[in-house]
C-alpha cells in the first residue's frame, strides 16, 4: 500500500514537472528561476522532454510533405541524425557548466542541463503539429511553414539564454558574454576530441605496422 502511494506520488510529481515546462515557455524569467531555485522541474521531465525532441526531429523525416522535406533515406544514418542533437547538446552543458562555475555561476551541472531540455520544448511543441500542416497545404503557402518552423528554433535559442541568466543569477550583459564564451569553449572542445582521436588513430595504426613488421620478419 505504501508502495503504491510512493509510486502515484511520484508519478504525480513528474507529471506536474512536465507540465511545467510550458509555464517556462511563456513565462521564462519566472519559470526557470523557480525550475531550480523551487526545485519545480525534475531530470525526468527534462529527458521526456529531449526525447520529445528527438522523436520530432526523426519524425520530420518521415511525416513532413515533400514539398517542403525532401529525404533521401539511402544517405541518412539514423544515429548520427540523432547525434547531431545530442553531441552539441552535451557539449552545450559541459562547456557552459565549467565557464560559470569559475565566474560565480551558481548553475550546478544537472541544473543546465533540465534547464536547457526544458528550453526546447517549442521545438516539438511546434514541430508535431507542423507536420501534419505541411501536408494540408500548397507551394504558395510555404511560407507560413517554413516561418513557424523557424520561430520554433529562435524561441527555444532565446530561451537557452533566459534559463541560463535565471540559473546562474547572472546579469543579461554578462550572460550574453557567457553564452558566446560557451560556444567558442564547445569549438574548443571538439577541436581536443578530434586531436585526441586522430592521436588514437595514428597510434593504434603504428602498432599494427609494427605488428605486421614482426610477423613479416619471423
Amino acid at each position: 500500500m505504501i508502495a503504491s502511494l510512493k509510486k502515484k506520488e511520484t508519478y504525480v510529481h513528474y507529471l506536474a514537472t512536465l507540465r511545467f515546462a510550458l509555464y517556462c515557455i511563456t513565462h521564462p524569467l519566472d519559470g526557470f528561476w523557480d525550475l531550480t531555485h523551487e526545485k519545480r522541474g525534475s531530470i525526468a521531465a527534462a529527458n521526456t522532454i529531449l526525447i520529445l525532441t528527438l522523436l520530432a526531429r526523426v519524425m520530420k523525416l518521415r511525416y513532413t510533405s515533400f514539398i517542403f522535406m525532401t529525404v533521401y533515406w539511402e544517405g541518412i544514418n539514423i544515429f548520427l541524425y540523432l547525434a547531431s542533437v545530442l553531441f552539441p547538446l552535451a557539449l552545450w552543458v559541459v562547456g557552459n557548466w565549467a565557464l560559470t562555475t569559475l565566474f560565480d555561476g551558481k548553475g550546478r551541472l544537472g541544473q543546465v542541463y533540465m534547464a536547457t531540455c526544458y528550453a526546447l520544448t517549442p521545438y516539438p511543441l511546434m514541430q508535431f503539429p507542423l507536420m501534419i500542416f505541411s501536408n494540408f497545404v500548397t507551394v504558395d503557402e510555404r511560407q507560413f511553414y517554413t516561418v513557424l518552423s523557424g520561430i520554433s528554433l529562435v524561441w527555444a535559442g532565446l530561451l537557452i539564454l533566459a534559463a541560463m541568466m535565471q540559473i546562474h543569477e547572472y546579469s543579461l550583459g554578462k550572460n550574453v558574454l557567457f553564452t558566446i564564451a560557451s560556444l567558442f569553449a564547445m569549438l574548443v572542445m571538439v577541436f581536443i576530441l578530434l586531436l585526441f582521436f586522430s592521436m588514437i588513430t595514428q597510434g593504434i595504426s603504428y602498432f599494427i605496422s609494427l605488428g605486421r613488421e614482426i610477423l613479416f620478419r619471423l
